[in-house]
């Protein structure tokens, strides 16, 4: 299994795909729409990474951060829904906001993935909305197809899920602990309230 591939990325293709070289190896991996955007040519760059294999192919599916491969995983854990409708849903906006529209209920959102249709989308959300955590935010999630700077990953969300905590108590854990402190500091925190 391929955790994660750390390597300068040295094509992009196709509106989601990348190929990352890692010491004259290159790897390609098909990436959510907010990672292909955020990431330039010549940039090193690490994808924590899906793989795939069936009995035609392998592929690889690579996220930038750990709770976005976690969300990814929850997905395709929901009968119906493969790693193409998951990466779909993943493009729709960054991975806090899928996971927030998911725990809204917010099935419309859901729906308008490439692929994924009204019932797979209701699916998903009575399947998953109790696995991940409560809402940061109520109200209607927006598709958003570009990332702004502001938003990177929570590395504390990432630590507390490396640890190996769930997503869903990962973030009740780190829900009343104020998100201006240093990663070190949330993730004491959020420790001693788990």
């Amino acid at each position: 299994m391929i955790a994660h591939i750390r390597g300068v990325v040295e094509e992009k293709f196709g509106g989601n795909g990348v190929i990352v070289d890692v010491s004259g190896v290159g790897y390609e991996m098909l990436v959510p729409k907010p990672d292909f955007e955020g990431v330039g040519l010549g940039e090193e760059r690490k994808f924590y990474t899906y793989h795939q294999v069936r009995e035609n192919a392998e592929e690889l599916y690579g996220f930038s951060s750990l709770v976005a491969k976690k969300m990814f995983e929850l997905l395709i854990s929901v009968q119906g829904v493969g790693p193409k409708a998951g990466i779909a849903i993943m493009s729709l906006a960054d991975a806090e906001e899928v996971r927030n529209a998911i725990a809204n209920g917010d099935a419309a959102f859901v729906a308008k993935a490439a692929g994924v249709g009204k019932k797979s989308a209701e699916r998903i959300i009575v399947d998953l909305c109790d696995k991940v955590g409560i809402p940061s935010r109520y109200g209607a999630t927006e598709v958003k197809y570009s990332v702004a700077k502001s938003d990177e990953p929570d590395e504390a969300l990432d630590a507390l899920i490396a640890l190996g905590f769930p997503l869903k108590e990962a973030t009740a854990a780190l829900e009343k602990v104020d998100a201006n402190l240093p990663v070190e500091e949330r993730v004491r925190l959020a420790l001693k309230r788990a």
